[in-house]
């Protein structure tokens, strides 16, 4: 770090600017890029994808830039969704009403499943019993019948690849911050505070054609409630950073401000307990966004991870915000100060309060701002230079592709190797179970254990808690 004492920020600008010139200049050279994308495309893996309405349009919108997968089906039982859906993909795939006859398509090697979640597992299914390797977006599963049988199909398909969208698990902030970890730079981390705030969040769209399905997010036959959709990636997010599950979860959830017509709840705080005495709380609100981490720059979502050295803020962000990862350096005990100020006076009777000052934030680096001896004299310079901007907030850390498109890239190369997922079976299982655990605490108003799942939709017994409604019919025989 002495090296850059004397860089002043006018040099650390040309010198980020070189950066994104030398960016520019690789862009251009159209040689070999041209080749290895020509190659790619060439073993390209088809795909065909069963849901084109929102979610299923974000992931097209990402998969068109793509050229490890070709998308030669689409499905929905929207005609506006699936004509959107051809237009946004844009290489003329076949179009089903019915996902059961894209199944049947022998051009089809893998299956995106975009569906509302109480379809995920009964197109998953089909999909891996069809011979196809499957990607599914969170939740994986929506009841505890369909963790077991979902385990057991897996298993027994070990050729096929099982993917579940869980982005952050393929982000480079969340991978570094994970690194700082095994690293022992936070210490021992035994707390993670997460909350997806929104205001208002989920609005009631009316005038629509079947309008339980058309808001499907907002009743309990169909969804899973803000856990489902929202808690789920920060509980996995929790259990990766600490390296373990849960045992338990008690919580509180109400429906207090949104009053039109929904059965889901809309003001939820759940509390997890890890082995060893570690804990996550996660906080699901309306009518507020604010985030206090990284020093309220971003707002709704992000996670604090604490330990006894320090501690990580992190967000993921979406195609218009890029990942933010800060961390915060533990600063000296309290008790340490303590027993400096008594070694120079006489210890006075009563209580004594210290407040230690806080540390500056830091951000976390990614593999192209550390050094690793081998830089060029410029290479060198430009990374003292960027590591000048994020000190000074000029710059943040910015990764250099969308977690999404590697997630996406990852899966496509999986299908071809026979690679295993980041986001596999049972990180998708694990997260799922987490969620309908959760669910049922806030159901029932009790403390639930995680184990309570290894007997819940097994055998003849009913499971615990509210089961949720049988989906309608003529849903589930259509994308």
């Amino acid at each position: 770090m002495a090296d850059n004492q004397d860089l002043t920020r006018r040099d650390a600008i040309k010198a980020a600017g070189a950066v994104t010139l030398a960016g520019v200049a690789a862009a251009q050279f159209v040689g070999a890029p041209a080749i290895i994308k020509a190659r790619a495309a060439t073993n390209a893996v088809n795909f065909g994808i069963v849901g084109t309405g929102s979610r299923g349009a974000y992931l097209l919108k990402h998969l068109k830039g793509i050229d490890t997968g070709k998308c030669v089906a689409i499905c929905d039982v929207s005609d506006d969704a699936l004509k959107k859906g051809a237009e946004t993909i844009g290489t003329n795939p076949k179009q089903y009403k019915d996902y059961r006859e894209l199944l049947s398509d022998k051009n089809v090697e893998a299956v995106f499943v975009t569906t509302p979640l109480f379809l995920h597992f009964p197109i998953t299914r089909d999909a891996l019993e069809a011979g196809k390797h499957v990607f599914c977006e969170k939740s994986l599963v929506f009841k505890a019948e369909e963790v077991h049988a979902l385990r057991a199909l897996v298993h027994s398909k070990p050729k096929q690849v099982m993917q579940v969208g869980l982005q952050r698990r393929y982000s480079a902030m969340y991978g570094a911050a994970r690194q700082m970890i095994e690293k022992g730079l936070l210490g021992e981390v035994t707390y993670v505070q997460a909350q997806w705030h929104r205001n208002p969040g989920w609005k009631m769209k009316k005038d629509v054609p079947n309008p339980r399905m058309a808001n499907w997010r907002l009743f309990r036959e169909y969804s899973g409630g803000l856990v489902a959709e929202l808690a789920s990636h920060q509980i996995d997010v929790a259990d990766r950073m600490m390296g373990m599950t849960p045992e338990a979860v008690m919580g509180m959830g109400s429906r207090d401000f949104m009053n039109d017509g929904r059965d889901i709840l809309d003001n939820v705080q759940l509390i997890y307990k890890y082995p060893k005495g570690r804990r996550l709380v996660w906080t699901g609100i309306p009518m507020s966004s604010h985030w206090s981490g990284v020093g309220g720059a971003r707002t709704e979502m992000g996670e604090m991870i604490c330990g006894t050295k320090g501690t990580i803020h992190i967000t993921i962000g979406d195609d218009n915000n890029k990942p933010i990862g800060m961390w915060f350096r533990e600063p000296t005990p309290p008790s340490a100060i303590e027993e400096a100020k008594k070694k120079k006076e006489p210890v006075k009777a009563g209580a004594t309060m210290v407040a230690a000052a806080g540390s500056r934030p830091l951000p976390i680096l990614l593999g192209k701002d550390l050094m690793t001896g081998q830089e060029s004299f410029l290479e060198k310079e430009m990374k003292f230079a960027r590591l000048w901007l994020y000190q000074k907030g000029v710059l943040v850390p910015e990764e250099e592709k969308n977690p999404v498109d590697i997630e996406l890239d990852s899966f496509f190369k999986d299908c071809r190797t026979g690679g295993r997922p980041l986001a596999d079976l049972e990180v998708g299982l694990q997260d799922s179970i987490a969620v309908i655990l959760s669910n049922l605490a806030l159901d029932e108003g009790r403390t639930v254990y995680f184990n309570e799942i290894d007997k819940m939709g097994k055998g003849p017994a009913a499971p615990a808690g509210k089961p949720a409604a049988p989906a309608a019919k003529p849903a589930v025989k259509k994308g």
